[in-house]
């Protein structure tokens, strides 16, 4: 009797339509979910770009992009070498950094308190409380900063008894930047701890018992078990946090500040606003936008590397 070999079938390589499809059919609803978000990014996000190109030229609306003149760098040169560029520069990294160091730490401080709390109801009305600012226009959020700070406002008064003179905050440019991070941190800080809150839910409930039996007070277990479970989570906002550092929201800055604030208050941002729709100089704000948006890429690009060979924490 002779042996007879029975080859296997071949299997048939599926091409890259039949995956398309396969994954529609799977994940479709998923797809669908997130298209109003992806149609949003190369809306106004990814299309615009092209509008970049304007920082290197002399745009004139009538001829459009193509058909204005190329220049070059000169808007750039222009920039650098202006009276405004080292105010500018200066105004918006110190704010920056202000409310990096006080409004970026708040909302760990929050979630981590909040932690500590063991009266569910109490816990949960204080969650509750605190979100609320986030939610308040930015608009009547700027005119309740102006009303409290003006001469006779709460907050002026309370400036009052403690230096003895009643004066409108909101005129004084020395002020401005504190004003501006503070009201930040009481509009942030409830909605910034969400994220926090959620990520020590998923922390090991076992490490606390073990640290329990060691001795350990809820100090020790908070400094060797809390914040190092969340420390990757602390990292990732933070690379996210340094790829804006230039971007101060031109909103509530022009909301806030006044011609006697302006040597501490102006910013790239209200600058780009000015050039562009007051002055109607396309190409100079955008090439003053394009400066700020890769000096954000760089510095998210640096802590992204530091963050990676440090800790082995990163985004890509």
């Amino acid at each position: 009797m002779k042996n007879v070999s029975v080859s296997a079938p071949a299997v048939q390589k599926k091409t890259f339509a039949d995956r398309v499809r396969l994954e529609i059919r799977t994940s479709g609803a998923l797809y669908i979910m997130a298209l109003p978000v992806i149609l949003y990014y190369l809306l106004f996000r990814y299309i615009p770009m092209f509008g970049t190109v304007m920082a290197f030229q002399k745009f004139n609306i009538a001829k459009g992009i193509f058909g204005s003149p190329w220049i070059g760098f000169d808007n750039f040169i222009t920039f650098f070498n202006s009276y405004y560029f080292v105010r500018l520069l200066r105004n918006t990294v110190l704010i920056s950094l202000t409310d990096l160091v006080f409004n970026f730490p708040a909302p760990i401080i929050f979630a981590l308190l909040l932690n500590e709390v063991n009266n569910r109801w109490f816990k949960k009305t204080v969650q509750t409380i605190s979100y609320m600012p986030y939610f308040v226009s930015i608009v009547v959020l700027c005119g309740l900063v102006i009303d409290f700070c003006q001469a006779g406002g709460v907050i002026s008064n309370a400036f009052s008894l403690l230096f003895g003179e009643s004066v409108n905050l909101m005129s004084k440019p020395e002020y401005f930047r504190t004003i501006f991070v503070g009201s930040n941190i009481w509009q942030g800080l409830g909605y910034g701890s969400i994220v926090y809150i959620a990520a020590l839910t998923s922390v090991d409930q076992e490490l606390y018992e073990a640290a329990v039996i060691d001795g350990a007070g809820r100090w020790k277990q908070t400094i060797h078990i809390t914040i190092p479970s969340i420390m990757p989570t602390i990292i990732i906002l933070l690379i996210l946090r340094m790829g804006s550092i230039l971007d101060v929201g031109y909103e509530k800055v022009m909301l806030l500040y006044n011609p006697a604030t302006y040597e501490t208050a102006d910013v790239i941002s209200t600058f780009v606003y000015r050039k562009g729709f007051v002055d109607y100089d396309y190409s100079y704000s955008t090439a003053v936008g394009l400066f700020n948006s890769v000096i954000n890429l760089c510095l998210l690009t640096l802590t992204n590397y530091v963050s990676r060979r440090a800790g082995e924490i990163s985004l890509f």
